[in-house]
């Protein structure tokens, strides 16, 4: 069976490469050239992010001729995205036929590659992906479109240049800096924010009495242990079904609402039609689809719900928002709005994460010069949101803009390629549904941009341009003298 697995897998990896080779890929490079006076290397473009976004980002901009590019991430190979570090799900929300990073090519398809470990039949019958089959994917996804990704190297800080370049230092200071013209964040759900930490767990020890969902947890450690898990969407659900199968003695969900959302609303739009034209709809119309939908929040999914209530020492409680949490005796002590008391040894944060440019190190110190939607749209009453406000405000090709014009002009080289783009230009740059229509709008984008800046350099090519088409032998010109022939 093994045999019969690599045999079909070498045969799909194969017609990867004839695809490819139809699609003329990779594309000849035609952007300018660029060296530092000391010869250093000059990247046209570097992608901050090896997962899913930064993968498909990179396969778009090597499709468009762009070949100076480079692809690092902080974490070691194999490990990149949150697939087999904090998710916890058992299977992806996404149906299994949405077609992902694949931009458009059949064979890179999540479905091509299960059938070809798997079959038709399993196919057939595959309810959802599961999440750690998704990450062993997108590790054949790398591997098969030979990647670069440059894993181990995170970038602490985001400099620009008085020559106009980027300028990106790298942690540890035993790598060089990397310079490039563009950058692009493709840095996910946390690209352009933080874990929400509630005021209320300020002062207590974090692993110890408490975590956020996104932390690593020693679920294990938990065996018998009393859990509380603050919130019910999707990641609290989750951390709260982990802490239950490791055998948690009980695991009791807090929610602020008065009962459970079960209606995810942006299904009720979802279509080619919304990806491509949200971007370009009125900031009135994309601030309310935005803020209506977080209002109503995302239900977790059923099957997610199901996995925690099919035990019988899971209990949701609903209408408890937290006043206080505290450590006494050896235990965590919750007292909510209304009165009431939760006594547990440990307490899980499903509260999800901000976006906010002024909460990300690498921007400093003009983070204060992107411009957010605060600082260009003012709701009307009933639709304020002050987590929205502080979303960016996007070009249409993922980059910031200046707060104030002309004292940030650098901003327009770095790209927002992750979560924080939502509102600006909808939901194409993090989740699986549009991922690629994102990529290729990413390095449209890009390839204007640098075309556009680069314009006398290529108009110098063009008049120097001599390769002749014809050598004189294709025609005869009529009116041209004839030739002579003399007579003995």
């Amino acid at each position: 069976m093994a045999n019969e697995r690599n045999v079909r897998l070498a045969e799909l990896n194969a017609r990867v490469k004839q695809d490819l080779d139809y699609l003329n890929y990779p594309a000849a490079n035609w952007s300018k050239p660029v060296t530092m006076a000391d010869g250093q290397p000059v990247s046209d473009v570097v992608i901050i992010g090896g997962g899913m976004c930064g993968m498909v980002a990179w396969l778009a901009l090597t499709r468009a001729g762009i070949a100076n590019l480079r692809i690092v991430d902080r974490a070691r190979k194999g490990q990149e995205g949150p697939w087999v570090t904090f998710a916890r799900m058992e299977t992806l929300r996404s149906p299994k036929n949405l077609l992902g990073p694949a931009l458009g090519i059949a064979s890179l398809t999540f479905r091509a590659w299960y059938t070809a470990l798997h079959g038709e039949a399993a196919w057939e019958t595959l309810f959802r992906i599961p999440r750690p089959m998704w990450m062993d994917y997108l590790n054949w996804y790398r591997e098969v479109l030979s990647i670069p990704v440059e894993n181990d190297t995170d970038v602490t800080r985001i400099r620009p240049r008085d020559d106009g370049l980027v300028e990106l230092e790298i942690a540890g200071g035993n790598q060089p800096s990397i310079i490039t013209r563009k950058l692009v964040m493709a840095t996910g759900r946390e690209g352009l924010g933080e874990p929400v930490i509630p005021d209320f767990v300020k002062g207590m020890k974090r692993h110890t009495s408490w975590a956020h969902s996104a932390d690593p947890i020693d679920f294990d450690a938990l065996k018998g242990k009393r859990v509380v898990v603050i919130g019910v969407g999707a990641s609290a659900v989750d951390n709260a079904a982990e802490a239950l199968e490791s055998g948690a003695g009980e695991v009791r969900l807090l929610a602020r609402r008065k009962e459970m959302p079960t209606i995810n609303k942006l299904m009720g739009i979802g279509s080619y039609g919304v990806t491509a034209g949200f971007a370009r709809i009125d900031p009135e119309w994309r601030w309310r689809i935005m803020d209506y939908s977080v209002k109503q929040q995302t239900p977790a999914p059923h099957n997610s719900t199901l996995r925690v209530s099919r035990h019988p020492n899971a209990f949701f409680h609903f209408d408890c928002s937290i006043r206080s949490m505290r450590e006494e005796g050896g235990e965590v002590v919750l007292t909510t709005t209304k009165g009431r008391v939760f006594r547990t040894d440990f307490v899980i944060l499903g509260t999800g994460f901000t976006v906010d440019p002024l909460s990300r190190d690498e921007l400093a110190p003009y983070q204060d010069r992107i411009a957010c939607w605060e600082d260009r749209y003012t709701p009307p009453a009933g639709e304020e949101n002050a987590g929205l406000g502080r979303f960016p405000w996007l070009d249409d090709d993922f980059s910031f803009t200046e707060k104030e014009p002309g004292t940030a002009p650098w901003l327009k080289d770095i790209h927002c390629f992750n979560y924080g783009a939502s509102i600006s230009i909808g939901k194409v740059s993090g989740d699986i549904p549009a991922i690629s229509e994102g990529a290729l709008w990413l390095a449209r984008g890009i390839a204007a941009s640098l075309f556009i800046r680069d314009v006398d350099y290529h108009w110098e090519a063009l008049l120097a341009y001599e390769k002749p088409e014809l050598d004189g032998s294709e025609w005869t010109d009529a009116d041209a003298p004839q030739p002579t022939h003399r007579t003995a």
